[in-house]
């Protein structure tokens, strides 16, 4: 499973899958567990988020929301791209997808736009956005969410030549990337919706309006409440009407 030939053993392919095999293995015993477990009597509302935004977007926002609804008990947890969410224990649920996720049992709309163009620190770039050709990427260097995908789109719709070699480090995880552009390590392809702030702010700069991923958007979810249920809808209620504030706040 690993090259002990240097100093620090590396972990080999067959080592790499053989861990993404257990991790989704560990996760659907977790799953199990959760169903098995008697539903939570304390009447929280369970709000579970892909990691992007619930850093980006859900979590600045919550000191507002508790400071008017204190009544209101949250339960926030992860939901992890790729991987189904136990909605017996979960009541809504936020998720980056092409399509809208549907269900018996779950309804869904869309939330946010997952269009995405290319970023940079300023102090990589300057306060003046350079014209972008590839030569001058694979100079600063890209960074990748997931796979090498993002970025050859975008080249080809820019009408820039697709180098058959596309340099850069991958991160499994879009706060991984931003954090790598905000710490000037290369240009990103990152979700405007989730960036805003660190636009107006200053601390990214947006390189093009070239974009990719407008088919993706990020959806709310929610499951259909039981009559058992009935403690929780006005929370539901109050909580979905503070998130339609806030998205008309931008």
């Amino acid at each position: 499973m690993f090259d002990r030939s240097g100093r620090v053993p590396k972990l080999l392919p067959r080592g790499v899958a053989l861990a993404r095999d257990l991790t989704t293995a560990f996760d659907g015993i977790d799953a199990a567990c959760r169903r098995a477990r008697p539903a939570a009597s304390d009447g929280a509302l369970v709000v579970a988020a892909i990691p992007s935004v619930a850093i980006c977007w859900l979590i600045p926002r919550l000191p507002g929301f508790r400071a008017r609804h204190p009544e209101i008990q949250l339960r926030v947890i992860y939901a992890h791209h790729g991987h189904d969410i136990d909605f017996t224990t979960t009541d809504l649920a936020f998720t980056f997808s092409s399509s809208c996720p549907a269900g018996e049992t779950i309804s869904s709309r869309p939330f946010l736009s997952g269009r995405s163009v290319p970023v940079a620190s300023p102090a990589l770039v300057g306060s003046a956005p350079p014209k972008l050709s590839v030569e001058w990427l694979l100079g600063v260097g890209l960074l990748h969410d997931t796979d090498l995908s993002g970025w050859r789109t975008w080249l080809d719709r820019a009408g820039q030549p697709v180098p058959e070699r596309m340099p850069g480090a991958i991160f499994e995880d879009f706060n991984l990337l931003r954090a790598a552009a905000l710490a000037g390590q290369g240009v990103a392809l990152c979700s405007l919706a989730m960036i805003r702030p660190d636009l107006a702010e200053g601390r990214l700069v947006q390189l093009s309006e070239v974009s990719v991923l407008e088919e993706f958007d990020y959806y709310l979810t929610q499951s259909n409440l039981t009559p058992r249920d009935a403690p929780r809808r006005k929370a539901r209620q109050v909580f979905l009407s503070w998130i339609e504030s806030e998205q008309a706040a931008g």
